[in-house]
């Protein structure tokens, strides 16, 4: 099914560098990063800005092509 459309996002995103050896308990890291070898360094942890709870990682290459710091 290709029902897929392009969205801009509207809020800022809330990310951190991944530490090395980590506890990685509440963190969601999805089943093909996770089949690359995620955690890795150069990878980001985002949480939720309305829910701390909530995070996820975020692979270094999406990161890149995706973010920017806010000035």
């Amino acid at each position: 099914m290709s029902d897929f459309k392009q969205y801009r996002r509207k809020q800022i995103a809330e990310l951190r560098p991944y530490v090395p050896g980590e506890d990685m308990t509440d963190i969601s890291i999805s089943t093909p990063d996770r089949d690359r070898g995620a955690p890795e360094v150069g990878d980001m942890i985002a949480r939720n800005p309305k829910n701390h709870a909530d995070k996820w990682l975020v692979a270094l290459q999406y990161f890149t092509d995706n973010f920017e710091p806010v000035e």
